[in-house]
């Protein structure tokens, strides 16, 4: 990978900014790695009250995570059904466990604390269903090792920014990002939380608010016109009219 000097001091100066914008925060996860990591899946593609009240049903049904693993599908589907897709999440669910009792005879990674961040990482990723935004989630919010959670906000901002090229996945802006950015898990926390708030409330997909974002005179995207197309933003469709 090409390191960039002139997008690595950009990178830095976005994240300066919105280091004072939004302030320095503590690095901060579930202190329980396994409810980290179940929690993340189910955190894909809804809202955190929904996969926190999905995660509570799912333990208070099933308060053991044998019985988690053994439970009937359709049962585990119902428990978690406040998180979008319960029917997707399940399996991945009961196939992670059904590896974890498989591999190390109980539902416990806090050996993960104890690998180099590259042998935690393998570890992860191998697991059935684990990407790289699940595992990196989890060694960064829990045992605080230096990588980079990319999700769909990351992508967004940083691509209309410029840091990353208009088609780079996100799966690749992980490395990218990560090369800009000191080898330092609080400082790393903190960048994944700026730019996923400043997705969320500033630079959002359809509708981005250009003129309260403290990132507006370094933004590609908006000295564009906002008219660059980029993989991270959808073309909004336009209805069809009757003639």
């Amino acid at each position: 990978m090409q390191f960039s000097s002139s997008l690595a001091a950009k990178t830095l100066d976005a994240h300066e900014r919105l280091n004072q914008e939004y302030g320095i925060q503590a690095i901060k996860g579930y202190s329980d790695p396994m409810h980290e990591l179940i929690g993340t899946i189910l955190s894909h593609r809804t809202t955190h009250a929904n996969e926190v009240t999905a995660y509570r049903t799912m333990r208070e049904r099933f308060p053991a995570w044998e019985q988690v693993r053994d439970a009937p599908l359709s049962e585990l589907i119902d428990a978690i059904k406040t998180a979008n897709y319960p029917e997707i999440k399940a399996p991945y669910i009961q196939n992670l466990l059904t590896h974890l009792f498989r591999e190390r005879g109980t539902a416990n990674i806090d050996f993960l604390g104890d690998l180099s961040t590259e042998e935690a990482m393998n570890w992860l990723t191998r697991l059935p269903g684990i990407g790289l935004k699940t595992s990196t989630i989890l060694l960064l919010f829990t045992f605080h090792k230096p990588v980079l959670p990319v999700d769909t906000h990351v992508h967004r901002v940083t691509q209309r920014l410029g840091l990353i090229g208009p088609k780079v996945s996100a799966e690749k802006a992980h490395a990218i990002l990560l090369g800009y950015l000191p080898q330092d898990a609080l400082a790393l926390f903190n960048f994944h939380k700026h730019f996923y708030w400043h997705g969320q409330r500033v630079c959002s997909w359809y509708d981005p608010k250009c003129h309260a974002c403290v990132l507006q005179p370094m933004c590609d995207f908006y000295q564009s016109g906002r008219t660059a197309i980029l993989s991270s933003t959808p073309v909004r469709k336009k209805k069809s009219t009757d003639v």
